[in-house]
């Protein structure tokens, strides 16, 4: 029984320290709000996490171990069906950013709460969130880069890694509300086109990144390299 209590107020610290992070961001989440949100003391925290800090990492390590082991899966599971043959670029993209997006639709995952707050976070880390995210990704970015380097053999692996950069910010205004939106363009969206809307999100999302993919390679002035 005290076990459970135990694990139940360790829930409800993070259930509570993902919407505050959400809304008000590392920076102008306090403790004090925390502990009025998860209705325990401070002890309560320090007890189970020890910092600020190292209750926001374990609020991101909650999701991201089942998310990094659901797109390894995915991508295994293409390449087994595959049997050696490179696999289509839709799907890579897919598999690495459709799952994440569809993690909206699963509240025990953390649903849109944690989707907001991930891409807040990748808009506006600090440097101790984006050194620990790295480390989170390293692997599974490894796997799906290889897996990108081998579906276009014809563009030069620098374009390739320049262009899943430029997937990963769009993805990351994309999920972090449509407040971003607002505040960078000023252009007002109507209630039906919001990134509540997963269904038009997706595809939507979707298409721009492979279009992005798949544009023609850039040329460069030669004479202006290395300047």
């Amino acid at each position: 029984m005290i076990e459970n209590k135990s694990i139940d107020t360790r829930e409800r610290i993070l259930d509570a320290g993902e919407r505050l992070f959400m809304v008000h961001g590392y920076d102008g989440t306090s403790m004090r709000q925390i502990t009025g949100e998860a209705a325990v003391n401070l002890a309560a925290v320090n007890y189970h996490f020890g910092s600020k800090e190292s209750l926001m990492q374990e609020v991101f390590r909650r999701r991201l171990g089942w998310l990094n082991e659901e797109r390894i899966r995915v991508l295994e599971e293409m390449e087994t069906a595959a049997q050696g043959n490179p696999l289509k670029p839709s799907q890579i993209v897919d598999g690495f950013f459709g799952t994440l997006l569809r993690m909206a639709d699963d509240d025990t995952r953390g649903g849109m709460t944690f989707l907001r707050l991930l891409g807040r976070t990748l808009t506006e880390p600090s440097e101790f969130i984006r050194t620990f995210l790295m480390d989170e990704y390293a692997e599974v970015v490894e796997r799906y880069k290889q897996a990108l380097f081998k579906a276009l053999p014809d563009v030069p692996k620098a374009e390739i890694v320049w262009r899943f950069h430029f997937m990963l910010g769009a993805t990351s205004y994309a999920i972090a509300g449509t407040d971003a939106l607002r505040v960078v363009t000023d252009w007002q969206i109507e209630p039906e086109e919001t990134t509540d809307r997963l269904d038009r999100l997706l595809p939507r999302l979707m298409s721009f990144i492979l279009g992005g993919l798949r544009a023609p390679l850039p040329q460069f002035d030669s004479a202006a390299v290395g300047k």
